[in-house]
């Protein structure tokens, strides 16, 4: 992973970790329900944003690599492998 993509997704972490404890706070504090849920989708779609930045930066580093190196075995693979985790994400 490229350094800037490393540190600007440790970044979001630390930001998506203190949303969580807020959350367990608002419970402990037995807030509004449809305010939890709010918070729980932001952590979420923070989540997402972390998830594509790490796709991203697999894409234009490892994938990028993959095809310049000419290695069909490896080129096979790390398609293979950003195939399967796009399935996962969609199901």
């Amino acid at each position: 992973m490229q350094d800037h993509t490393r540190k600007a997704c440790l970044k979001r972490l630390s930001r998506i970790e203190g949303q969580v404890r807020g959350l367990s706070r608002m419970l402990e504090d037995n807030r509004y329900c449809i305010d939890i849920v709010t918070q729980v989708a932001a952590v979420r779609a923070a989540l997402k944003k972390v998830e594509e930045e790490v796709l991203r930066d697999h894409v234009a580093h490892c994938v990028e690599h993959a095809i310049r190196s000419g290695d069909a075995d490896q080129q096979r693979q790390k398609v293979s492998e950003l195939i399967e985790v796009l399935g996962k994400l969609k199901g």
